[in-house]
This record gives structure tokens, C-alpha cells and sequence, in this order.
């Protein structure tokens, strides 16, 4: 018999928040079951997600980081949103074959947009050729965003990322998958509420202020969990990985500037890294930066030099990436791997007054490397809500402006992610209302198979 399954990833959750500030998913737990989950290496979002929907590593589905250099183009792109992108089988393609009449709808997981789903929402910003950005969805049937926008209002991008990002886009997300299960009672529905992402690296997993949002995500994933067992459907709570405390970071692009490989290209008083020049340069992604290098007589030499840095734990050669599962042609020539606790940054300028115009923005699209400096706003600003007033006050008028609020400062970052970490209660997890089916330890790449067996 067919049964119907929610998945809901709540992003950064581990074992160890489980607790008096989880009450609704510790009920879940003890009901049903919970168990470690081992990780996505890197632990990132987008390969943990495409790795949870196709149960591959990144050597079969493609998903090496967030984002990568496509070489044929010379250029760095991060968070693409095309399905397209994603190699494999997912799971809503096995479950249509097994299950008659079987449906899907998937809700601001990452790769959404043309996936073979029934119901599907993401964000899709507008850009108009005047410089605003102006928050959009993209929705499938395209009568469906609309249809939640009317119910909930705009949905709320500044608060989905930068540093307005708080509880109301996890709580729209909600309002929008509770619309999608009592009109439409998909097969499957997937919903992605990334709250607890935010401060855990604003703050890090050890500040006490974590608890407040322990407790917000709680209620609206415990919420969102009753109303779907109360319409029938089991339930699955899953992560992508746990937070650890950031206590450092290295500049890798700059140590391959010193070293003579990186290019940049000067430009309006700024410097833009130039990959296709360059002879090897870092796509920085959390703890992981992947290291393309052109010449493959130079990876010995790079290799040695970046395993000499401080805050770098290894450098993964050919071999290193096989082992790793990340034997991709979309991988590094070389995949550098910080030590406990750093991370990589993006920056490539030696001189912050050369820093390029967006790097002082949220610009996820632009930067050639993850930023999560784009939570913080410039602690120099002595009045930085007086100068986002500014700022849109100039955009109303029609004026070009930049919104640059975001400070150069990757020691405000406390909390980090994307290595393999070795301790499973600070690692993921998987939750499931159904004790029959939570036997042992699983992997991530186990969640696609799991989700079958809830459904059949």
C-alpha cells in the first residue's frame, strides 16, 4: 500500500540540540526513531541535497560544492538552480516508476527549477537592467507561487539570506508546503527550512542565544510535522550537517596570488579574479575549496605549498578525491581541506581598497566563492540602518546605488561547516515516525532508499 511521506530538512540540526528547546522534534524522536546521519563530504548544501535525492556520492550525481568552475567557460558560477545540473536518478523518478498515480512537490530544496516534480517553489530574484534586485519565485504549475504570495504576502527573500535573515522564511517556507499538502496531498513533499543555519554561524553552535532558535524552528517544524501525520502522511525530519565553532580562517586564493599563479584583472579601481588566466586559483566553499590548476606539471609544486598553510589539514590529490568520492571532472584539479575549525574565504586582493564593488554586498551569484560574511552588516557603520534607508531611498528615486553594508571582516564569522566530521552527535541526523523503519546508523546516501520504504 502506498503510504504518503513528508521530508522536512532542517538545516544544521544534530543530535546534540535535540533537548528541552526541541520539544516537538524530541516527542517526534522518542515516537518514532533517531539516528546519526554520516555526512555529505563536502558538507555543504548542495551536495548534501543532491546526494539525499539521488542516494550517490558527488563522483555520480555532479554536485562537487555549492558551486564550481565550468571550464569551458572560464568562469565560476554558484547556486544554479537548474535540475539539469544534477546526475542520477531521484527519488521522485524511482518512486513514479514503483507507485501508480505517485506525486511529488518540492519546496525550496536547491536544483528545483525543471526538476521532474509536480509542485515545485523556489526563489528567483528579478533583476531589471537598472540595477534593483526585487524578490520573485519560481514556481511549477506557475499559478502556484502566486497563488501562496496572495495567501502570505511576498515572500521573504531579505530575510532568506544576508543580514536580515531570521525565522520569517522558514515560516513562510512552512505556510507555503502546508498550502501544497491540504490542496494537492502529494505523494512525496520535501520542504527545506534553513533557520538554524543562520546564527550557528553567526554566533556558533555554543552561544547560549542558539536556544531562542532551537525553539523557533522547533514550533514550526513540530507544526508543520502534526498537520501532516494528521493528514495521513508519515514524516521525516533529516539535516544536511552540523556547525562547529569557526575559530580561524585562510585566505588560499591569496596564498595563491603570492606564489605568482593567481591573475587578477584590474577594472574601475578594483581587482577581478581572472580563472582563465590563471595558472591555479580556489574555488572557496565553507571548509573545502576546490583548487583548479591548469598546468599539470604545477599541482606538485601547489599541492605542497597549500598542505604547508596554516589552517589547512590536507590536499586531496587524484587518488585523495577517489577515496572521497569526489573524483568528478567538475572537482579540482586538487581539493584543499581546512583544519578543525577554519574555513576558506573568496578573497583574492591583497589590498582591501581593492576589493571589488560587490565584495562589500550580499551578491551570492557574483563572488566566486562562498561569503558568509554576507550575515554580518559592517560593524563600522555607526548608523547602518540610516544607510540602507539611503540606499533605497536612492533606488525608489530610480538612482544606480550599491548596497554595500557587508563588512571585509571573516573573523566575525563563529560557526562552520563542510568537513567530515568524526563525532555523530554534532554531525546530521535523520528523524522518522516510523520506528519500524530507523534501525542503526545511516548515510546520506541511505536517505533516498529510506524515503522509499516510507512510501511503499
Amino acid at each position: 500500500m502506498t503510504r504518503r511521506l513528508v521530508v522536512l530538512d532542517v538545516v544544521g540540526l544534530t543530535p546534540k540540540l535535540i533537548g528541552p528547546d526541541t520539544p516537538h522534534l524530541a516527542a517526534l524522536a522518542r515516537e518514532g526513531f533517531l539516528a546519526p546521519l554520516a555526512p555529505a563530504f563536502p558538507a555543504v548544501t548542495c551536495t548534501a541535497q543532491a546526494s539525499l535525492l539521488t542516494g550517490l556520492p558527488p563522483r555520480g550525481h555532479g554536485i562537487v560544492a555549492n558551486g564550481w568552475y565550468f571550464r569551458d567557460l572560464a568562469e565560476i558560477f554558484f547556486w544554479r538552480q537548474s535540475n539539469r545540473l544534477v546526475a542520477g536518478e531521484k527519488i521522485w523518478e524511482s518512486a513514479r516508476r514503483a507507485i501508480p498515480g505517485f506525486s511529488c512537490a518540492q519546496l525550496f530544496w536547491w536544483y528545483n527549477m525543471y526538476a521532474a516534480v509536480d509542485y515545485a517553489v523556489t526563489p528567483r530574484p528579478i533583476y531589471p537592467a537598472d540595477g534593483r534586485k526585487i524578490p520573485g519565485l519560481y514556481s511549477e504549475p506557475a499559478s502556484l507561487h502566486r497563488q501562496c504570495e496572495e495567501r502570505f504576502g511576498p515572500f521573504p527573500l531579505f530575510n532568506f539570506w544576508g543580514p536580515g535573515a531570521d525565522i520569517r522564511s522558514s515560516r513562510w517556507i512552512a505556510e507555503c508546503a502546508r498550502h501544497v499538502l491540504d490542496r494537492h496531498r502529494p505523494t512525496l513533499t520535501l520542504v527545506y527550512l534553513p533557520h538554524l543555519d543562520y546564527n550557528l554561524q553567526r554566533l556558533g553552535p555554543h552561544d547560549p542565544r542558539i536556544a531562542e532558535d532551537l525553539r523557533a524552528i522547533d514550533e514550526v517544524t513540530g507544526r508543520l510535522a502534526e498537520d501532516a501525520r494528521a493528514g495521513g502522511a508519515d514524516v521525516l525530519v533529516v539535516s544536511e550537517y552540523g556547525i562547529e565553532r569557526a575559530t580561524g580562517h585562510v585566505h588560499i586564493n591569496r596564498v595563491l596570488r603570492e606564489s605568482g599563479d593567481l591573475r587578477v584583472r584590474e577594472t574601475l579601481g578594483f581587482e577581478l579574479l581572472d580563472p582563465g588566466a590563471s595558472r591555479a586559483f580556489a574555488v572557496a566553499d565553507h571548509q573545502v575549496a576546490h583548487v583548479y590548476v591548469r598546468d599539470p606539471a604545477d599541482i606538485a609544486r601547489i599541492r605542497r605549498s597549500l598542505k604547508s598553510t596554516p589552517g589547512v589539514e590536507r590536499v586531496l590529490d587524484a587518488e585523495g578525491k577517489r577515496e572521497a568520492g569526489l573524483d568528478h571532472p567538475r572537482s579540482g584539479e586538487l581539493v584543499a581541506v581546512a583544519e578543525p575549525g577554519h574555513w576558506f574565504t573568496y578573497y583574492y586582493w591583497l589590498d582591501d581598497a581593492k576589493a571589488p564593488d560587490f565584495a562589500r554586498t550580499v551578491d551570492i551569484h557574483r563572488k566566486p566563492g562562498y561569503d558568509p560574511v554576507e550575515l554580518f552588516l559592517d560593524p563600522r557603520l555607526r548608523f547602518p540602518k540610516l544607510r540602507i534607508a539611503r540606499r533605497l531611498a536612492q533606488k525608489t528615486l530610480g538612482m544606480r546605488m550599491l548596497m554595500d553594508v557587508i563588512p571585509l571582516a571573516p573573523e566575525l564569522v563563529r560557526g562552520t561547516h563542510g568537513r567530515a566530521g568524526s563525532n555523530p552527535d554534532t554531525g546530521p541526523l535523520v528523524i522518522g515516525s516510523r520506528r519500524d523503519l530507523g534501525a542503526g546508523r545511516f548515510d546520506v546516501t541511505d536517505v533516498k532508499a529510506l524515503m522509499l520504504r516510507h512510501l511503499t
